[in-house]
């Protein structure tokens, strides 16, 4: 089967730009409490329903898989770029890192406890985001979270709007027509935290982070 070419063209830009992202992501994420607010909340939910793995799709470098293991979750890390994972297994070798696509995880049905999405839906094309939270509800466990985060589009109809991402075309997302989304895939929505758009000094696009579970 041929490859989408937006997954070619991401795979390609973030391949070229691994090194780099690797040193100044890290550090923003680490930076900005309310970056990962949610991620606290979400290891601990998962920690409740007993700790089982948790995938971070689309990882990068691998500083929130890390991160999730230091607040005591068993973390490994996916990601579309074979450079990426190179230096996250060079950053944290005590952690698992592989090669893989999110809407085709290489994972037993109902066999995670949670999955977190950082910022790695903004680069599913729209039409293709439905199908991608199919297969997270596929690969979670009845009860099991997902948390995603993406760049905001305030508006209550239209799904998604495309936007110049510095590394790739890249979408921004309605917080509203996702929770529909999720809803559509069996996936519930439990909270949502949404970072007021002046808080982006670079664009002024308001931050979303969805928390949802798998219908039990």
């Amino acid at each position: 089967m041929t490859e989408p070419d937006f997954l070619t063209a991401t795979r390609d830009a973030y391949d070229t730009s691994a090194a780099l992202y690797a040193e100044i992501i890290p550090e923003r994420f680490h930076a900005d409490p309310l970056n990962h607010a949610m991620i606290s909340v979400f290891a601990e939910l998962v920690r409740a329903a007993g700790d089982g793995p948790v995938a971070d799709v689309g990882c990068g470098p691998g500083h929130v898989t890390a991160h999730l293991r230091s607040l005591g979750v068993t973390a490994f890390g996916v990601d579309l770029s074979p450079e990426m994972v190179a230096l996250a297994r060079g950053a944290h070798p005590g952690l698992r890192f592989e090669v893989g696509l999110m809407d085709a995880l290489e994972v037993e049905d109902a066999s995670l406890a949670g999955i977190l999405a950082n910022y790695s839906i903004i680069h599913t094309p729209p039409e293709r985001l439905p199908g991608t939270l199919a297969e997270f509800h596929r690969v979670l466990v009845p009860g099991g979270h997902l948390l995603l985060a993406f760049q905001g589009y305030d508006d209550p109809v239209e799904l998604a709007e495309a936007f110049d991402h510095k590394v790739s075309l890249a979408y921004r997302y309605s917080p509203g027509r996702v929770a529909e989304l999720l809803l559509t895939a069996g996936l519930t929505e439990v909270a949502r935290l949404v970072i007021a758009p002046g808080e982006d000094l670079q664009r002024g696009f308001p931050q979303a982070h969805l928390l949802a579970r798998r219908t039990a």
